[in-house]
């Protein structure tokens, strides 16, 4: 398995731009309201403490950043997709939580160096183009001692394999690697080398949904990087990829009742960083 940094070959920003368009497409609010609970979990495991300052890097609509928020923490939350910003303020103000949006790159993060205590990014930064350079840049901004917080789906996990069979129909650019490697703790330990300490557990997110059906026309409609696979195709690959997709869940469903309950792994990471 090749881990190293991108070659020049690849034409990075081209792959950004794509992928801030597909993440633009749809309603990534819908799925993402769902997957609160992780954030929750997560600033647990990074044992966050009141008014420390919080990044959250890649937020979506803020699960993490109102989970930290909640914990009266000072928060700031950041995506490249404006309307998820918005979705993000619009949860916060019903809350009445404190939280500074703002637009950032997860590569290029506009803050100075050791700028926040905790670092936090729940199925975000995993979906990068350099992944290397989003790694140095949760580090860059982090203060010493302080915690990034990670959690990203796995290879095997559900939603690894639904990128995987997404992938058959819509190849990735060449040379860009899974964003489901960050999934690994291999993997973090060769992105954050010698930069932080690495706690990592395996832990389960539950899909759940009113049907197979239902989760299929969820996602078709409001989840970026399926949405813009049915549309990249021709009608015969839409029913392909539809009967794949019910495949894919059947194989995972524990639900014996009609209705949807997919468990799918994802790595929980506390990474420490070095003085």
């Amino acid at each position: 398995m090749n881990i190293q940094s991108p070659t020049a070959a690849i034409d990075l920003d081209a792959v950004k731009a794509r992928q801030q368009a597909t993440w633009s497409s749809g309603d990534y609010s819908v799925v993402g309201t769902t997957l609160q609970i992780v954030g929750e979990n997560l600033c647990e495991a990074v044992d966050l403490r009141a008014a420390e300052r919080v990044l959250d890097v890649a937020a979506g609509n803020g699960n993490a950043t109102l989970a930290a928020a909640r914990r009266f923490a000072e928060v700031v939350s950041t995506d490249y997709v404006e309307t998820l910003l918005e979705r993000g303020r619009a949860r916060a103000a019903a809350e009445r939580l404190a939280v500074e949006f703002r637009r950032a790159d997860a590569e290029s993060l506009p803050f100075a160096d050791a700028s926040f205590d905790v670092v936090l990014s729940t199925f975000g930064v995993m979906f990068t183009a350099d992944h290397q350079r989003a790694a140095s840049e949760l580090a860059r901004v982090c203060r010493s001692g302080g915690r990034i917080g990670l959690a990203n789906w796995t290879p095997e996990s559900f939603v690894g394999r639904l990128f995987k069979t997404i992938g058959r129909y819509v190849p990735p650019a060449p040379g860009v690697k899974s964003p489901a490697l960050w999934g690994t703790r291999a993997y973090l330990a060769t992105l954050f080398g010698e930069a932080a300490t690495i706690a990592a557990e395996s832990r389960t997110f539950m899909l759940r949904y009113r049907s197979p059906e239902h989760w299929v026309e969820v996602f078709r409609t409001t989840y970026g990087p399926v949405l813009k696979a049915f549309a990249s195709i021709d009608p015969a690959g839409r029913t392909a990829l539809e009967a794949d997709l019910h495949s894919l869940i059947a194989e995972f469903n524990r639900a014996r009742d009609g209705t949807m309950v997919v468990p799918s792994e994802y790595l929980e990471a506390v990474l420490t960083k070095k003085g």
